[in-house]
C-alpha cells in the first residue's frame, strides 16, 4: 500500500496548499509524538531544526504545538543542517528529530524529514504507522494537561555539531594555507559552514550566507554549481565547495572551475578508504550513478550496487549489505564511517582531509571518464501521466532504440511536480533522440 503524506524524502509540498500548512504541521506533531511517547525505554522528547524559509516562522509553532499536544517535550534548534539534527537527535538521546526543510527545492516549499533514536530516517513501516494517527481523531491521541510536554530553545545547537564533526578527525588537522570558496545556498549551513572552516583555519570567502526567507537556492547553491565555479576563480580559491538548502549535498569546484559532482566525490573517497583499509563491503550507488562510476569501480575491484534514487534506499542498502559508503551523483554522500545521513559538510572536511599536504583538487577528484549523460526535469500537472498509454509507449520505444548502446531512465520526482528523464550514451545523436521522445509524451 502506498503512502499518503510521506514521499521518498519525508513530506514535501508548496506553502500553505495540501500537506504544508499549520494545521496539517500540528497533526504530523500530535501524530508523530504519539508514536514516539508510546515507545518503551525511550525518553519522551522531540528535536526540531530547520532551514531559512520563511515559512519555518509558522510551520514551527505548529509542530511543536501537536508534539507538546501529544506530551512530548521538544527543544527548538534554529536553523541547522539535517546531518546536524540527525547527530543531535542521537547525542540528545531524543525520541525523534524532525528537519523542517524543502532540501534543494525553492522557497515556496518546505516539507519534514523525521528521524528516529538511531539518527536513521524513518522506515517505510513506521511513516505508515504515523500515517494512521495522523487521520485518526485528534481528541484520541492529547494529553492531560498535567502530562503536556514543555518547550526549550537550545542556542548552541551549531557549535554542537562542529564539534562533532571535529572529533572525527585528528586534532592536529589544520587548513591553514588553504583558500576555500564555500556557497551555503542561503540555506541551513549558512552559519556552520564558514564557522567550520575557519576554526581550522582556512581563508574562506563566503556566499549564500544572507538568508531572506525567500532566497534559499535563488540562483545558489549545488543546484546551481556555476556560482561556487565563478567564486573559485576570482579568489584563485583552492576548491570551492556548494551546499544545497538543507546542507545534506555537496557539489564541488577544483581550483580550474571544472564542476565535480558526487559520483567524482564517491570514486574518491572509495579509492582513498580502501587504500586505507576504512571501505567496509564496497559501495551503495543509485539508478541515476553513471556507468563510468560502475566500470571505474570495476577496475579497482571495489563491489558497487546500485539502489533506488533517495539517500534514505541508499542508507537502507548500506545496512542490508553491511556497507559504510554510498551516495548520489546530486552530492547526497553517506560515511557510514560518521554519520546516518549524507552531509555535505562531512564529505567536504574528508576531501579537504586528503588536500591538506598541498595535494590539488583537479589531480584528487577526477577519478574515472563519465559516460554521457543527460538528466532533464519536465515539469508536469500530475505526474502520474507516466503510466499513461502514450507515455509508456515513447518509454518504450526509446529504451528499444538505445538498447545496447546505453540506457533510459525515466521516473516520478518524489519531491517536486515533475517527471525525471535520464538517459546514458556514447552516442550523443541517439541519446537526444530517445530523450526528445519521452518528453513528446508528457506535453
Amino acid at each position: 500500500m502506498s503512502k499518503k503524506y510521506f514521499g521518498t524524502d519525508g513530506i514535501r509540498g508548496r506553502v500553505n496548499q495540501a500537506k504544508i500548512n499549520g494545521e496539517m504541521f500540528f497533526k504530523f506533531g500530535l501524530a508523530a509524538g504519539t508514536y514516539f511517547k508510546n515507545q518503551k525505554k525511550i525518553k519522551q522528547t522531540a528535536i526540531i531544526a530547520k532551514d531559512t524559509r520563511l515559512s519555518g516562522y509558522t510551520l514551527e509553532p505548529a509542530l511543536v504545538s501537536g508534539l507538546a499536544s501529544a506530551g512530548m517535550h521538544v527543544y527548538t534548534l534554529g536553523p541547522l543542517p539535517t546531518n546536524g539534527l540527525a547527530m543531535l537527535t542521537k547525542k540528545m538521546k531524543a525520541n525523534l528529530g524532525i528537519m523542517i526543510t524543502a532540501s534543494h527545492n525553492p522557497f515556496y516549499d518546505n516539507g519534514l524529514k523525521l528521524f528516529g533514536p538511531d539518527g536513521l530516517k524513518l522506515s517505510d513501516r513506521i511513516e505508515k504507522k504515523i500515517e494512521k494517527l495522523i487521520d485518526s481523531r485528534i481528541v484520541k491521541n492529547l494529553s492531560e494537561p498535567k502530562t503536556l510536554g514543555r518547550v526549550k530553545r537550545l542556542e548552541n545547537a551549531n557549535d554542537i555539531y562542529i564539534k562533532i564533526l571535529k572529533s572525527n578527525f585528528p586534532k592536529k588537522f589544520s587548513l591553514k594555507g588553504m583558500k576555500i570558496a564555500i556557497d551555503c545556498a542561503n540555506g541551513a549551513g549558512y552559519k556552520s559552514g564558514p564557522k567550520l572552516l575557519r576554526s581550522l583555519g582556512a581563508k574562506v570567502y563566503q556566499f549564500g550566507t544572507s538568508p531572506n526567507g525567500f532566497n534559499i537556492n535563488d540562483n545558489c547553491g549545488s543546484t546551481f554549481p556555476n556560482k561556487i565555479r565563478s567564486l573559485v576563480r576570482k579568489y584563485k580559491a583552492n576548491i570551492g565547495i556548494s551546499l544545497d538548502g538543507d546542507a545534506d549535498r555537496i557539489i564541488i569546484s577544483d581550483e580550474n572551475g571544472k564542476i565535480i559532482n558526487g559520483d567524482q566525490i564517491i570514486a574518491t573517497l572509495a579509492k582513498r578508504w580502501k587504500r586505507k583499509k576504512i571501505l567496509k563491503g564496497g559501495v551503495i550507488g543509485t539508478m541515476m550513478s553513471n556507468y563510468g562510476l560502475q566500470n571505474y569501480f570495476k577496475d579497482q575491484k571495489i563491489k558497487f550496487i546500485r539502489a533506488d534514487v533517495g539517500d534514505r534506499y541508499v542508507k537502507e542498502k548500506m545496512q542490508k549489505n553491511n556497507f559504510n559508503l554510498g551516495g548520489e551523483q546530486s552530492g547526497h554522500i553517506i560515511l557510514g564511517k560518521f554519520a546516518t545521513t549524507g552531509d555535505g559538510l562531512l564529505v567536504g572536511l574528508e576531501i579537504l582531509f586528503s588536500m591538506r599536504k598541498g595535494l590539488k583538487a583537479s589531480k584528487l577528484l577526477n577519478k574515472f571518464k563519465p559516460i554521457p549523460q543527460i538528466l532533464e526535469n519536465i515539469k508536469v500537472k500530475d505526474k502520474s501521466i507516466i503510466n499513461s498509454k502514450k507515455c509508456k509507449l515513447a518509454i518504450k520505444k526509446s529504451e528499444k532504440l538505445i538498447k545496447n548502446k546505453g540506457r533510459m531512465l525515466i521516473r516520478k520526482s518524489g519531491t517536486e511536480p515533475k517527471i525525471r528523464i535520464m538517459g546514458e550514451s556514447s552516442n550523443i545523436v541517439l541519446l537526444k533522440k530517445c530523450i526528445n521522445i519521452v518528453k513528446r509524451s508528457l506535453n
